[in-house]
């Protein structure tokens, strides 16, 4: 098995490809759709991903920062080895697409200012820290995953969403309800202002930044549109009552649905709520299965 021609496969299959529930929802949104702009908005989307599909185009130009979460059973390794493959199977995969170049030239001080300007390979945009997940996490999107387990997800973030993303706290009041319902006033104005609608935002609720933000891109991972939660249907139908709509024409279609996860919690009067309002061509999951 060639571990680094594999994940260079799943890179663009991230990249170009849909999952079925998200086609699935996106179909549903178009037989409910009463209004012709934004049925037309939805269809056109629709080509654009069956184009992008049989052509192996990517779904978008902003082809997105490479994020990784590897699943794990009790009775799996991970080597220093398979890590430099990961790194290696992602340069590879950005450059086969190809990606768009991203990657910043310099020093700290250089990246921070762009003055140094762009790497030509795609390749050098390189992924972001890799999380670890195993049967411990308790989280609503927890895994009851078998000790042969080992999974690599490969999500593809694009920068409008995280330009619209938030993470900050949240006095919840003892109530759930106050919780969910700042983080959708949060997605409500994220959402007016992204331009590429409808969305599939992501809500991770934890204990600190990082876990909220980690919560988020599980959910991410996990997700399925076709199984939503109560709690998921209820967020998504108050962010379609926005009216915003596909590429903000109106409409019943702002989101297509959502994902909650949320955490360990601790003894505190806050939350920590991190929102990701995704763009349409999101998310961009693809797994490699070892």
């Amino acid at each position: 098995m060639d571990i680094i021609d594999d994940i260079s496969k799943t890179i663009i299959k991230a990249s170009t490809t849909l999952s079925d529930d998200k086609l699935n929802a996106l179909r549903r949104a178009i037989s409910a759709e009463d209004n012709d702009n934004a049925k037309w908005a939805l269809e056109m989307i629709l080509k654009n991903y069956q184009v992008a599909q049989k052509t192996k185009f990517p779904l978008c130009d902003d082809t997105g920062i490479p994020h990784v979460i590897i699943e794990m059973g009790s009775k799996r390794e991970i080597t220093g080895d398979l890590l430099n493959q990961i790194h290696e199977g992602i340069y590879d995969g950005l450059n086969n697409l190809p990606a768009r170049p991203m990657a910043v030239k310099g020093d700290e001080i250089e990246r921070i200012e762009q003055s140094q300007g762009l790497y030509e390979k795609p390749g050098m945009l390189r992924p972001a820290s890799i999380l670890i997940d195993n049967v411990n996490d308790e989280s609503t999107y927890g895994r009851n995953m078998s000790e042969d387990t080992l999974n690599i997800h490969f999500i593809l973030e694009g920068g409008g969403p995280e330009i619209r993303s938030k993470t900050y706290r949240v006095y919840h009041q003892r109530s759930f309800e106050n919780v969910i319902g700042t983080a959708c006033e949060w997605l409500e104005e994220s959402l007016k202002m992204l331009g590429c609608t409808p969305s599939i935002p992501s809500i991770g609720i934890g204990r600190t930044h990082y876990e909220a933000t980690s919560l988020l891109l599980k959910s991410i991972a996990y997700g399925n549109l076709d199984k939503q939660s109560e709690a998921e249907n209820k967020i998504s139908t108050r962010l379609n009552e926005s009216g915003i709509g596909p590429l903000g024409f109106g409409g019943k279609t702002t989101v297509l649905g959502c994902y909650l996860n949320v955490g360990n919690q601790r003894a505190s009067g806050v939350r920590i709520v991190s929102i990701r309002p995704a763009c349409f061509v999101e998310p961009r999951v693809a797994t490699l299965t070892l």
